[in-house]
């Protein structure tokens, strides 16, 4: 079988867009959504303007295609776990430790707002689906308000433990 002659580009792609979300996540934490630009996103993931551009058309762009990477990476963690409680447990942790979130509440709230209420959207749908799948309909409802409320008000590692074991323990609505 021929190796693929195009891995090597495939390769450069992926590193080059894993460092413009990181660092679109690290300007999120420091700087807020507001103020940060492409020409700084550029900058920090240390690519040209051309190649930024070549990847995402403009700052919304990014963002998107960072919601979407952090999305996906929940579900790798939901599903990664031992069991349901462990999965929303992580995932609890993930969301309450998330530096960009933490700046988005105090820099950005209105930003964070709305994308926390866009339910509709296609990756809030793609998300929920995951976490049907892992805890049934009623209860993988009921974990992703409660995985959003904590996007607004973070709660302790303690909490994460015994709500998330609360969440589960609840008997099929």
């Amino acid at each position: 079988m021929p190796l693929n002659k195009y891995a090597p580009q495939v390769a450069t792609h992926r590193r080059t867009q894993n460092a413009i979300l990181e660092a679109t996540k690290q300007l999120i934490a420091t700087t807020g959504i507001k103020k940060m630009s492409m020409i700084e996103i550029a900058d920090v993931s240390e690519v040209s303007r051309a190649t930024l551009y070549n990847h995402y058309r403009d700052k919304e762009s990014v963002i998107r295609a960072l919601c979407e990477s952090e999305l996906a990476r929940l579900v790798e963690i939901a599903q990664g776990a031992s069991n349901a409680t462990a999965a929303l447990e992580q995932l609890s942790l993930q969301v309450c430790a998330d530096k960009a979130l933490a700046a988005m509440r105090t820099q950005d709230p209105d930003q964070l707002t709305i994308a926390l209420s866009k339910q509709d959207d296609q990756l809030w749908k793609a998300f929920s689906i995951a976490m049907t799948h892992l805890l049934g309909e009623a209860k993988g409802a009921l974990a992703i308000r409660w995985l959003l409320g904590q996007a607004l008000h973070p709660i302790t590692p303690e909490q994460s433990h015994s709500q998330a074991e609360a969440i589960t323990g609840i008997a099929n609505l």
